[in-house]
């Protein structure tokens, strides 16, 4: 399944919970209430997860993440892991953990 689809599956999956596509530096998101958690860029998925949660640690932890930097430029948000397709399958429990720290609806 490629980014695109599973990023699709994610939108489906969170609706209930009141979870929009959007968009946030020129990719597609995920919005809750406006806010953006989560978004589609470059093949991977960038999850605002709160530097130095669990949650945070547990996604760096993942092969080929990293903190995520939408310029390019060598400026990462401290508080925004990018996960790449190879970890596709966490991606749900990754946007549901965003939402969460989010304060997201139940």
């Amino acid at each position: 399944m490629d980014a695109e689809a599973r990023f699709d599956e994610i939108v489906d999956d969170l609706a209930p919970r009141g979870v929009l596509p959007g968009a946030l530096f020129g990719a597609r998101s995920l919005t809750v209430e406006g806010t953006a958690f989560a978004c589609l860029k470059g093949g991977q998925l960038a999850v605002k997860l709160g530097d130095g949660t669990a949650a945070h640690a547990d996604a760096l932890a993942m092969d080929g993440a990293s903190l995520f930097d939408p310029s390019g430029k060598g400026r990462p948000f401290k508080d925004w892991v990018a996960v790449p397709a190879a970890e596709a399958q966490a991606w749900g429990q990754l946007a549901e953990a965003g939402l969460d720290a989010l304060g997201g609806a139940a």
